[in-house]
């Protein structure tokens, strides 16, 4: 907080043209209730923090024994316990009916499995089931960036930027091969506009209504100024300021944009983020059940009698707590399958992206502003290829709906970049497009846009009993939440929790690595060397994408192989039949879709038929394993 303040108090130094006192003034009168502008920011959102520390428990060692391999349950170093799909399937069926854990979670995507493995790391006992594959859902169709949020300033939504971009590199230090820092490049122009009304385009038109709703250089210099100290940076270089007339960066930008400024955040894969937290989940104990739904959970003597399916056969297990982490389907879950009433609920948002063929030479992205106030990123994407997105458009109601980027999403994304490169985007660079549904908190915001991205944590457990915990066993429902703040919310969660399990250890996942995480932010390049020395065989992009993937396991995926003809049947874009039983052995992985579109994009590289065989492939392995 020390160095909050300073920053505060050096804005006259930093800022000496504005009348600092008068402009002080004038937004403590702003801030009056009857002003409409609270000193919470735009509206109060019931965001749980519990301000209590966990006290650092040490994590009790319980033995678990799963076929032939033991581990210890906790935080502490352990045996690798991964399991393939056979050895998963027996554990399964050896299970007796009504197996008890402390933890069931509802939901794989990045909420469930981290809290998965964050519970499952201080000694619970932890059961998740996903009615389909790991990140089916919001966790696979991300703009896919570690980010603060830098528009959210405008919302004075400063503690969840603060939260994220502290957030931002503990997380890029757990998992260097997945995530990587990216420059972004903000062209500026005096015609962007705020979107709406935000409380800082209210305070803006009160002290330079001259400006009608435009932003001013000044303005975004700020906020990246404050976005640069605000969480405290170790790896990611802070802002500075482009001529475009004669940087590099200037080349694919239109003559009228002269200036730019250029800050950091992060790269991040996001499905496979949710699939090393499932599989580091189970190799700590938890059981991870993939295409298995919830049908319907219920309180009984003390304890929650959870009922799944799948392959149309049900079993019940019981749980020592309930976690709701259903994303899109969380409002649906608490109405239908726990049936309880609540009048909490989630705002669909559907975020649109279109990805074309490369569209510049350099590695930084843009970061676009719209004159109707709107963002947008260009993002390089899988080598040869760019991410353009994203929109915010309520979906509906009705999480079953497939999320699909519309023709005029498409269309608005084309012409809002080809405001800003010299080349316009046309239809014909579009090769890919996806969508994805965003399940905000229903904070009662005007428009999509305005939601809060923050997540809320909403803990029902009965009254209080003497001993101060809740007289039902506890269900923790997960509203919201933005993919860099998953580790936090999971700590945030199961400290709501904890009364339940105080036997339980203290937090212990901030930089603890995912599998193949364990190198130095800056060991991409000698891991890929390495890997290229023991398999000379390798092109640069096929070594790149095997590190990429899976980090120092890469080693162990490719094994002893002395040629690409070991690795077994090839089903194109360097994908390998040794590769695909990796993912299917280790990384729950059942289909095609699930490899080509969720473990990997090589559905970009791969023609339908090369798609077709290989689904065929993997179903007909699949019919082995269950003979």
């Amino acid at each position: 907080m020390y160095q909050i303040r300073c920053l505060f108090f050096d804005l006259p130094s930093l800022f000496p043209e504005f009348e600092w006192t008068r402009i002080l003034a004038s937004i403590r009168a702003l801030m009056k209730p009857e002003n409409g502008i609270s000193r919470a920011g735009p509206r109060q959102l019931r965001v749980n923090e519990p301000g209590c520390e966990t006290g650092g428990v040490e994590h009790p060692w319980r033995a678990l024994t799963i076929g032939n391999n033991t581990a210890c349950q906790g935080g502490m170093k352990m045996r690798d316990v991964r399991r393939t799909v056979p050895e998963r399937r027996r554990m399964t069926q050896t299970l007796p009916d009504a197996a008890t854990v402390d933890l069931f979670i509802i939901g794989g995507g990045i909420n469930g499995t981290g809290i998965a493995r964050d519970a499952q790391g201080r000694g619970l006992s932890v059961a998740l089931a996903e009615m389909n594959d790991l990140a089916s859902a919001t966790s696979s169709a991300s703009t896919k960036l570690f980010h603060g949020g830098l528009r959210y300033l405008e919302f004075f939504e400063v503690g969840l930027v603060r939260k994220a971009l502290i957030e931002r590199e503990t997380l890029l230090s757990a998992m260097p091969h997945i995530s990587w820092p990216m420059r972004f490049v903000l062209p500026y122009s005096p015609d962007m506009r705020f979107e709406g009304e935000t409380p800082t385009s209210r305070l803006l038109n009160l002290f330079m209504p001259w400006m009608k709703g435009r932003r001013p250089a000044w303005l975004i210099r700020f906020g990246l100024f404050l976005y640069d100290n605000l969480g405290g940076r170790k790896y990611l270089p802070g802002t500075r300021t482009l001529n475009l007339r004669t940087a590099p960066e200037g080349g694919p930008i239109q003559e009228r944009f002269a200036k730019a400024f250029e800050y950091s955040d992060c790269w991040v894969e996001d499905a496979r983020l949710v699939v090393l937290n499932a599989r580091d989940a189970e190799q700590r104990g938890a059981r991870i059940m993939t295409r298995t739904k919830v049908v319907s959970a219920h309180r009984e003597e003390g304890r929650w009698h959870v009922t799944v399916e799948r392959d149309g056969a049900q079993e019940v297990i019981v749980a020592r707590a309930l976690v709701n982490a259903g994303g899109p389907w969380v409002e649906e879950v608490i109405r239908n399958a726990i049936r309880i009433n609540s009048s909490e609920g989630v705002r669909l948002v559907r975020g649109s992206h279109i990805v074309t063929k490369r569209l510049y030479d350099h590695d930084k992205a843009y970061f676009f502003q719209g004159e109707d106030g709107r963002i947008i990123f260009a993002i390089p994407y899988e080598t040869d290829f760019t991410l353009i997105g994203t929109t915010d458009k309520d979906h509906g109601g009705d999480p079953s709906r497939p999320a699909v980027c519309t023709q005029e999403e498409a269309d608005y994304l084309r012409a809002f970049a080809s405001n800003y490169f010299r080349k316009p985007v046309t239809r014909e660079d579009v090769v890919w497009t996806y969508s994805g549904v965003r399940p905000l908190y229903d904070d009662g915001a005007k428009s999509a846009t305005a939601a809060t991205r923050d997540y809320v944590l909403s803990l029902d457990a009965g009254p209080a009993t003497d001993g101060g915990v809740g007289s039902e066993p506890p269900l923790l429902n997960v509203f919201g939440g933005k993919i860099t703040t998953y580790r936090k919310l999971a700590e945030q969660g199961f400290a709501r929790l904890r009364p339940f399990f105080p036997q339980a250890g203290g937090d212990w996942t901030a930089g603890v690595a995912l599998p193949g995480g364990d190198f130095p932010v800056d060991g991409v390049a000698r891991l890929t060397e390495k890997l290229t020395v023991a398999h000379p065989w390798l092109d640069d992009y096929w070594a790149g994408r095997l590190i990429r993937a899976y980090g120092t396991e890469a080693m162990t995926v490719l094994g002893n192989a002395g040629s690409a003809a070991d690795l077994g049947q090839g089903f194109g874009g360097t994908l390998t039949e040794r590769e695909v039983r990796w993912l299917m052995d280790r990384e729950y992985a059942r289909t095609a879709e699930d490899v080509v579109w969720r473990r990997s994009k090589l559905g970009l590289r791969m023609s339908a038929d090369e798609i077709a065989l290989l689904d065929q492939w993997m179903t007909a392995q699949t019919g082995a394993e269950n003979f």
